[in-house]
């Protein structure tokens, strides 16, 4: 393949800028929106945490509730809690259903947190809404879909809700403005022994 010149790669970038800037111009709603990371990959809490980040930088509140996890201190928590102003992080999970091996405490822990996340999307004080792991209790039944697309579809209209978790009902999909499902091409856990390590998975 035949090396384009400077002149020639110039000319190109300048199309593209071109019909970049043509395509931007056309782009002028401005939304809450409802987000969704899921899929079996690893990082669908740290891509929704960074966005808790990036709020942050704009002085935005952000406000975020852990489904599952809660049971062990976390890298996220030490950080957030230095931002008492602009962040409330609570970690409500007892752990993973496999562990706390008692589906009436789940659901009752579930039902909790689904209330302060609630809470937080109904005050406007909150920009931003993170609802980690809500998928891991739609999947196991511990709340009803229909009242979490209820609680969405009524949010405030500016109101960005981030929800993380596999295994996503298609309902929840649908009713989303951005999906992102993270696919696990490779995983030191089972390749190669490793453990869960502080800075990289909590």
């Amino acid at each position: 393949m035949k090396q384009r010149t400077d002149e020639e790669h110039n000319a190109k970038m300048k199309k593209v800028q071109a019909a970049q800037a043509k395509k931007i111009a056309t782009k002028t709603v401005e939304k809450g929106l409802i987000i969704v990371h899921t899929g079996p990959g690893k990082g669908k809490t740290s891509a929704a945490l960074g966005m808790a980040v990036r709020a942050i930088g704009h002085g935005m509140k952000v406000g975020i509730v852990q489904f599952v996890k809660g049971a062990m201190a976390t890298g996220e928590k030490a950080v957030f809690d230095r931002f008492p102003e602009l962040v409330e992080f609570k970690p409500m999970g007892e752990g993973f259903t496999w562990d706390t091996q008692d589906r009436a405490r789940d659901i009752a822990v579930a039902r909790e947190a689904w209330e302060e996340v609630k809470r937080m999307i109904a005050d406007p004080d909150y920009r931003m809404v993170i609802a980690d792991e809500l998928n891991i209790v739609l999947r196991y039944d511990y709340l009803p879909t229909e009242e979490v697309l209820e609680a969405l579809a009524a949010k405030p209209e500016m109101k960005h809700v981030i929800i993380t978790g596999r295994n996503a009902p298609q309902a929840l999909i649908d009713a989303a403005d951005l999906v992102t499902e993270m696919a696990q091409v490779k995983h030191p856990f089972r390749e190669q022994n490793v453990k869960a390590q502080a800075g990289i998975e909590f």
